[in-house]
């Protein structure tokens, strides 16, 4: 056996064990699963005057009555139950409010699970904003910040960004959720948009590694714009390779899934990946895992979640389309990473 080959091997057996320990709490490591999902208009059936909801009542135009609202909250949660019992964090974002978080918590799928809710409402036109849920158990909030979009291009109102600061494994984390600016408009009219979103969240990342460099953030949400995009890459600063990663730099695992050619939403048989999960430099290279540590990135495409036929399909076997209303999830696949840790240690 050369010495190329020895290395090879024992960088596998490596991973082998991670992967075994990370699956067996208690024994060598725990994980922790945070993950991302876009509820695909997570609206009640009450009209709120504040909002323009119009579409998501029982007279408008998508007869969003109580029969489809509580077939969405079954599905939803139905979804949510078949996530890893890991997980500790979940961001959500297309919701209109705390009660249909509320009715989602409380559906019999997701009772064992005792998710605890993070919401503030924004100032969308549409009413929807960004959430979080996340398992008491494992993680104790302590601090929670709504951002409001920061432009100085236009008169331009869109969701907050949500900055959730608590203790995960014994160590401080900050969780940020986010729903970048849509490409309603067009791409071209839409870009301004999307690049002073990411501005905001580099200001709140900024303003966290000001009081600690070291800080460990995880950025998650519907960004309407691929891991390659200048939004994405130049703007935000979240780099595709770990070598490129230095202190204050953000790490976007996303980047290389989605090289592959795997997604997480799909327009016109073109696959996109906008439900990203970025982590920050200090969630990276910990060889001894004493502390939390990323470990690695999916894209939950299960069959259950995917049309299984028909021109549409591998797509995510959404809601609605073209108005008609298919009884579906979402028209956008989860998006989780792991974080590791030693068990020993907290």
């Amino acid at each position: 056996m050369n010495f190329r080959h020895l290395i090879l091997t024992g960088f596998l057996s490596f991973l082998l064990t991670l992967s075994v320990a990370a699956q067996e709490q208690g024994q060598l490591f725990n994980s922790y699963m945070i993950g991302f999902y876009n509820l695909e208009n997570l609206f009640d059936t009450i009209d709120s005057p504040d909002t323009n909801d119009s579409e998501f009542l029982p007279d408008g135009a998508n007869k969003w009555g109580t029969y489809k609202y509580t077939n969405k909250l079954q599905k939803m949660a139905y979804a949510i139950s078949k996530f890893p019992k890991e997980m500790a964090i979940l961001g959500v974002c297309e919701i209109e409010n705390r009660l249909v978080l509320e009715d989602l918590v409380s559906q019999p799928e997701l009772e064992n699970r005792n998710l605890q809710i993070v919401h503030h409402d924004g100032p969308d036109r549409r009413g929807v904003d960004c959430a979080l849920l996340y398992d008491p158990e494992q993680f104790e909030p302590t601090n929670v910040i709504s951002h409001p979009f920061r432009s100085e291009l236009e008169n331009f109102v869109t969701r907050d960004q949500l900055c959730v600061t608590g203790n995960l494994a014994g160590e401080e984390i900050h969780v940020i959720v986010v729903h970048w600016p849509s490409k309603y408009g067009g791409e071209k009219r839409s870009i301004p948009r999307r690049r002073e979103a990411a501005y905001t969240t580099r200001y709140i990342c900024d303003s966290i590694f000001a009081i600690d460099p070291e800080a460990k953030i995880v950025i998650m949400g519907d960004f309407n714009d691929d891991p390659t995009a200048s939004s994405i890459v130049k703007h935000l600063g979240a780099k595709g390779y770990k070598k490129q990663v230095k202190q204050g730099d953000l790490y976007n695992p996303c980047y290389k899934i989605f090289k592959k050619g795997i997604g997480s939403l799909a327009y016109n048989d073109v696959w996109c990946l906008y439900d990203q999960v970025i982590v920050s430099a200090a969630l990276l290279n910990r060889e001894t895992l004493e502390d939390l540590t990323y470990w690695k990135s999916e894209i939950f495409n299960r069959d259950f979640l995917t049309e299984q036929k028909g021109a549409r399909k591998g797509y995510p076997k959404r809601s609605f389309s073209g108005g008609v209303w298919l009884n579906g999830y979402s028209d956008h696949f989860p998006s989780f990473i792991w974080l590791i840790k030693r068990a020993n240690n907290e």
